[in-house]
């Protein structure tokens, strides 16, 4: 018994001398797969939409009557037990750049392939890059636990870009690796700030605030509805711009001719005015997309509930109503020049045959006179 009362003691001494095991090296987070969520998996609530609705063509007022309805009555998905926790949020910031007029898209795809995210509709006028290794600068802004760790890139064909997750100081990076792949620089770069707050103990999906959102999940489909809405916008924007530029250059003839009863402006100066006119409204109708369904609005009625939003909130409905008011100012000034213009190119062609009218009476007047002399 002695020996075994020792032996036990010996062992007992043993144990508690031991190091304790090293604890093993956190594994790497991998690659999300498709349609998975960096942050987490959204659970999406399928709204069918009305027959005659989804028959009636894109921009049309009974789609987007239904995203509205949609939107109102879209419920907020049960989150998962284990993630549930009061006040866990991350804060995402989100940035939006307007370049150029346009971006080749296929060349940039096939130059940063391996980073592009598969997409999810049928839609060809951006892309969505994802990279990995998130930088410990942006996890001191307010994100409180280190599970999002991707930036993502959305890039559009006419010339906005959108960064999730990516610092000012690096920001540059990636808009210069865009650029090698624009045409049609602008001489100034449009910018605008947002965020997204990711919210698990949010009682709704989605609440709005200022110059933020708050949801309840946020996946790729997320952001891609966020980025459109913010891509369109910083677009719109430039070509407010641009027309407000042409109304001002009006405005300017007008109140010179309100003062000389005449005005200088060429004829080819004015059919210039006349395609950037409509080059603008082209743009913003076709190219920007600005009327088209969202497939994935369409689909799930809670992202038709951020879209819907962010559409309020940037106003993208009243700003493209004002935009098409001032391009009919335009266009009324441009008829009428048009007409002052075919006016004075009618009166010079009269005057050029009045005047060849009087050099052919002179001239036959000269060979009567000479004819009579003769004969005389």
């Amino acid at each position: 018994m002695g020996r075994l009362r020792a032996c036990r003691h010996h062992l007992r001494r043993l144990l508690e001398t031991r190091p304790p095991p090293a604890s093993p090296t956190p594994a790497r987070l991998p690659h999300l797969p498709t349609r998975v969520s960096p942050f987490s998996s959204a659970v999406a609530v399928a709204a069918t939409a009305p027959h005659d609705a989804r028959d009636s063509g894109l921009g049309s007022s009974a789609y987007w009557a239904w995203i509205r309805a949609a939107a109102e009555a879209a419920p907020a998905p049960t989150p998962p037990q284990e993630e549930e926790e009061e006040g866990l949020s991350r804060y995402i910031p989100v940035k939006a750049y307007f370049l150029s007029t346009s971006i080749d898209l296929k060349s940039l795809q096939a130059e940063h392939g391996s980073d592009v995210v598969p997409p999810s509709t049928r839609s060809l006028n951006y892309i969505a890059l994802r990279y990995s290794e998130f930088p410990p600068e942006i996890m001191s802004i307010g994100v409180k636990d280190n599970r999002f760790c991707y930036r993502y890139v959305v890039v559009f064909q006419y010339g906005s870009a959108v960064l999730f997750n990516i610092a000012d100081h690096e920001a540059e990076h990636y808009l210069e690796m865009i650029r090698n792949h624009a045409s049609g620089w602008l001489p100034e770069m449009r910018k605008d700030d947002y965020a997204v707050v990711e919210k698990r103990s949010l009682t709704t999906w989605m609440k709005g605030g200022l110059d933020y959102i708050v949801l309840k999940y946020l996946d790729t489909d997320g952001i891609r509805i966020i980025s459109s809405v913010l891509g369109q916008s910083i677009a719109l924007d430039h070509y407010i711009r641009q027309v407000d530029d042409m109304v001002e250059e009006f405005t300017e003839i007008n109140r010179i001719m309100e003062k000389t009863g005449d005005f200088t402006m060429k004829r080819k100066k004015l059919f210039q005015l006349v395609g950037k006119a409509n080059s603008n409204l082209a743009d913003v109708i076709i190219r920007l997309g600005l009327f088209d369904r969202s497939e994935i609005a369409w689909k799930n009625a809670n992202y038709a509930q951020i879209l819907e939003y962010l559409r309020e909130e940037y106003e993208l409905n009243q700003r493209f109503g004002s935009l098409d008011f001032k391009l009919k100012f335009v266009e009324h000034n441009i008829h009428f020049l048009q007409e002052v213009l075919q006016n004075r190119r009618s009166n010079f062609l009269e005057w050029g045959v009045i005047i060849l009218l009087a050099i052919e009476i002179v001239i036959s007047l000269y060979e009567i006179i000479k004819d009579s002399s003769m004969m005389s």
